[in-house]
């Protein structure tokens, strides 16, 4: 079993990016604070609890070392506001409505609050700090409210935002923030964390680091969604090719249904991806020399996702697609 994730907001620690806040916090210091500062990295990576100690930080809560470079107290008044969702100078524009519920996008009528919010000088703070997580989830008139706010920087304002993927964003939001980039940590730390939030043993707790990619909040949302017992069924799939035993095939199309259906169908082709990748290198390695079937196999399972979920396709006949391809590449 696994913690349940903690909202950013209430985190109190970040480990890795000393680097991005001593950037930070020597510009702030300098009087040199760019207006928008775009953080990007992978999911799960820490970005977001990076955003809301900068914040504490803005909205005037005093240094505790013992919490990092940005740290700051949780006993604060102001990291005590922050936690309720009390303070009157920050803003956060994200895709969980006020009803708890995921939307698709961030709105453009939120969006273009900020305008508003930042036409306001600070009620109890050096600054007003808005906080878009993520900004990927944006949509084109929603973005273009956040550029029109870009573009007129309002004073005494800061505005975070959180990308996973920044190539995908405006050129024109990009090229109006001085940006901090968030790595990867340390397999040995990602591992710390997940035995540190979850019962996995040490085993499974480092697969579930390498999954991750060196982000500790995607190996805990993958230990949730049981990425471990979804990866040892993708490794039997690729075992058994290229037979495929259709009563584990069906069963694993069960876990489609639902609300939870998309995520376990991402995550099972994710795995399956991560090993036919990985599967065709060793055999290029090894001179093998026709791999086309492969490629077009981990194609396959890269696009079916994300076509499942734009044009609400079946889960399980696409599923069945997929397995149909990997039948061929092995028989190739």
């Amino acid at each position: 079993m696994a913690e349940q994730p903690t909202h950013p907001r209430e985190v109190f620690d970040l480990k890795g990016h000393e680097a991005a806040e001593i950037a930070f916090e020597e510009a702030r210091s300098r009087g040199r604070l760019h207006h928008a500062w775009l953080l990007t990295g992978p999911e799960g990576v820490g970005k977001a609890t990076f955003a809301y100690r900068a914040a504490r930080r803005l909205l005037g809560a005093p240094p505790e070392r013992s919490y990092g470079v940005l740290g700051a107290s949780p006993g604060h008044p102001v990291s005590r506001q922050i936690i309720a969702r009390s303070h009157p100078d920050i803003m956060v524009l994200e895709r969980i409505g006020e009803d708890g519920k995921v939307r698709k996008a961030i709105p453009v009528d939120e969006a273009r609050k900020l305008s508003d919010f930042f036409s306001k000088s600070p009620a109890s703070s050096p600054h007003r700090v808005a906080i878009i997580d993520a900004a990927d989830d944006l949509n084109v008139n929603s973005a273009n409210a956040v550029l029109k706010t870009l573009e007129e920087p309002p004073e005494r304002g800061v505005i975070l935002l959180i990308s996973h993927s920044p190539g995908r964003l405006l050129p024109t939001i990009r090229s109006r923030c001085r940006r901090l980039a968030f790595g990867g940590l340390a397999e040995s730390d990602v591992t710390s964390f997940v035995q540190s939030r979850t019962t996995a043993n040490a085993e499974d707790s480092i697969r579930l680091a390498r999954m991750s990619n060196g982000a500790p909040g995607r190996a805990l949302a993958l230990a949730l969604a049981g990425a471990v017992a979804v990866d040892d069924a993708a490794k039997e799939i690729l075992i058994g090719l290229p037979q495929i035993n259709e009563a584990a095939a069906l069963a694993l199309a069960d876990r489609f249904r639902g609300g939870e259906g998309q995520a376990q169908f991402n995550l099972l082709f994710e795995r399956l991806a991560e090993r036919v990748h990985s599967h065709a290198t060793r055999l290029a390695g090894e001179g093998y020399g026709d791999l086309d079937r492969w490629a077009s196999a981990w194609e396959t399972l890269q696009r079916l996702p994300r076509e499942v979920e734009a044009v609400n396709l079946d889960r399980t006949d696409a599923f069945f697609t997929a397995l149909s391809e990997l039948r061929a590449a092995a028989r190739a």
